[in-house]
């Protein structure tokens, strides 16, 4: 006997032993009535002699019908129609169990993968934009630098380096949006942003 979910699953003779079972357990076969001969039943279900065979073979092993010679089929035991009847039940709730178990194990795969792809387009998108996006970055000017007593404008810092400058720190204060005229000192720190390459250009004409 198998796990069976549907109840188009399950073989013909067992849906039959089932319902025989079951008129057993309701009592409407009461313990030492003789059930239909053979062919009155595989007449009445419209199925072969050999599938009501194995249908009584199946009650027999279950200790629910005994096959008496020349008596024919005689019902045995209520009980064991009950527990049958129980323990189909429970086949079929467990198979129902498995099959929800499947499903939600498939679910869970698909859902497993979608969340690693969107995992790795997040990576992917997060790789480009840190090179996409300007960064803000410091430079020291040093005494020997060109820069120095010179203003933005005039050493065309933008069109050099690619980078626009945000603020100057001198002597520990911090001059935001500086006018371009604005002269260059040694040790003035230059707050600057710009693409990933400005970086070298700056620290290169900085340091010319």
């Amino acid at each position: 006997m198998g796990n069976y979910k549907d109840i188009n699953e399950i073989p013909r003779y067992e849906q039959i032993a089932v319902d025989l079972a079951t008129k057993v357990a309701h009592r409407d076969y009461p313990e030492g009535t003789k059930l239909y001969g053979r062919s009155t039943l595989a007449g009445q279900y419209n199925v072969s002699p050999e599938t009501i065979r194995r249908a009584v073979a199946l009650l027999q092993t279950m200790n629910i019908v005994e096959v008496v010679t020349g008596k024919g089929i005689i019902v045995k035991n209520h009980h064991a129609a009950l527990q049958y009847i129980e323990s189909f039940k429970q086949r079929r709730a467990l198979a129902e169990a498995q099959e929800e178990f499947s499903k939600l194990l498939k679910e869970r795969r698909e859902i497993d993968i979608a969340i690693e792809q969107q995992i790795k387009k997040i990576m992917n998108f997060s790789s480009r934009l840190v090179n996409i996006l300007p960064k803000v970055e410091e430079v020291v000017i040093p005494e020997d630098s060109l820069l120095v007593g010179k203003s933005l404008v005039e050493v065309d810092f933008r069109s050099k380096t690619d980078a626009t400058v945000l603020s100057i720190e001198r002597n520990g204060a911090e001059n935001f949006s500086p006018d371009i005229n604005m002269l260059l000192l040694e040790g003035d720190v230059l707050v600057y942003i710009g693409p990933e390459n400005s970086k070298k250009k700056v620290e290169k004409f900085v340091n010319a």
